[in-house]
């Protein structure tokens, strides 16, 4: 049997799996209908723009729906805590996903320029809005939010929707708007030709230097402006949890210290900055495949940047740091993470391998030709 401790951490593993999942491909998903109505022209042009997603944009959304489930089964004091006090954030994030199922399935039963017009901007808003609320919310993971628990563990959220927007939370979510954009412009390039394949080359120029740069900036200011927590005394590893049983201080801006403690983390922001380069560098000839390749390996390297600069905590309090989430006290009970352990193993590589059959089928270059003959299935 998997001993209590090391389920914990596996599950930590697990968890990062499924949101560098989420981020890789449901990223390219945002990416591409941010740029519908900027690199769409003409009717035909956003047609071809929406069918390079089209047939796979549910599947890769419900990497989204796994990730919310996931935490809420693994570490339920985590979702209480965000489900409850980011409740009218996680309103606009989903209420922006609402566009997207009507958007790709009305979008072209009517001819009407408006009617379509319309549902474009839409579908706009549906894969802008989510990824620059979700940079927020992990710009306010890396801040701390201010919410305590009481001696009955139960949640208290001690702040506003309007204290989330600070300048380095609104920051990450322009930097995370960039980062879709970019990897969703190098798919329309690697599924498209002609002027949208052209349009979507310009467009890479434009954006890789914004992201590059706006990274540098997030990094530079968590590693040397923003404080940490420090765990100095808890109880072990193996202990039930209750996030109340350790005392935390804040250290001051000790980010970069504690990358330099373990310096093998520091791979992590090197490969996030190395693979978006070279992504931008493949992505201006005709490479287009190792570019996505490589712009997926960023993407990775800045979550697994941020997961390691909050290891071990999942939340942060600053109102209350004793009231800290950690994934050694804020666990479901040792039974709970075995039996979904055994159900992940099982299922987790049949989902994947399914996957990769779906993408395997629905390949190919999305042409103006295949538009016109295909006119009234494609969306």
């Amino acid at each position: 049997m998997i001993d209590y401790e090391a389920i914990r951490l596996i599950w930590w593993v697990f968890i990062g799996v499924v949101a560098i999942a989420f981020a890789v491909t449901e990223g390219f998903d945002f990416g591409v209908s941010t740029l519908l109505p900027l690199l769409g022209k003409t009717d035909v042009e956003r047609r071809i723009i929406i069918n390079t997603i089209g047939p796979t944009w549910e599947g890769n959304q419900v990497w989204l729906i796994l990730l919310g489930g996931a935490i809420f089964a693994i570490w339920p004091a985590v979702y209480a805590t965000l489900f409850s006090g980011l409740y009218a954030a996680m309103l606009l994030v989903l209420f922006a996903l609402f566009f997207r199922p009507a958007g790709f399935d009305y979008r072209s039963k009517i001819s009407d320029p408006r009617w379509r017009n319309a549902w474009d901007w839409g579908l706009f808003v549906g894969g802008t809005l989510p990824p620059v609320l979700l940079g927020v919310l992990v710009g306010n993971l890396l801040l701390g939010l201010p919410f305590h628990l009481d001696q009955d563990l139960r949640t208290f959220y001690d702040g506003s929707f309007w204290e989330l927007l600070s300048p380095f939370a609104l920051l990450c979510g322009v930097v995370s708007l960039l980062a879709s954009s970019f990897h969703g412009a190098l798919f329309l390039k690697w599924r498209t030709e002609g002027i949208v394949h052209e349009r979507a080359t310009q467009a890479l120029s434009l954006l890789a230097p914004l992201l590059l740069a706006g990274l540098a900036a997030v990094m530079l200011w968590a590693f040397i402006g923003i404080d940490r927590p420090e765990i100095t005394q808890m109880a072990t590893t193996e202990a039930p949890s209750n996030p109340l049983n350790k005392t935390v201080i804040a250290v001051g801006p000790g980010w970069l210290q504690h990358f330099l403690a373990y310096p093998l983390m520091m791979l992590a922001p090197i490969l996030a900055f190395l693979g978006l380069a070279l992504a931008w560098l493949l992505g201006r000839g005709p490479t287009t495949m190792a570019a996505f390749l490589c712009s997926s390996v960023g993407l990775a390297s800045i979550l697994l940047t941020v997961g390691f600069a909050l290891f071990p905590f999942l939340l942060i309090s600053t109102s209350d740091p004793r009231s800290s989430l950690t994934l050694w006290d804020a666990s479901a009970s040792h039974t709970t993470l075995l039996l979904s352990f055994w159900i992940t193993v099982i299922f987790l590589p049949i989902v994947l391998l399914y996957t990769r059959w779906v993408y395997k089928v629905l390949w190919g270059s999305i042409t103006e030709a295949a538009i016109a003959k295909d006119s009234h299935t494609l969306y």
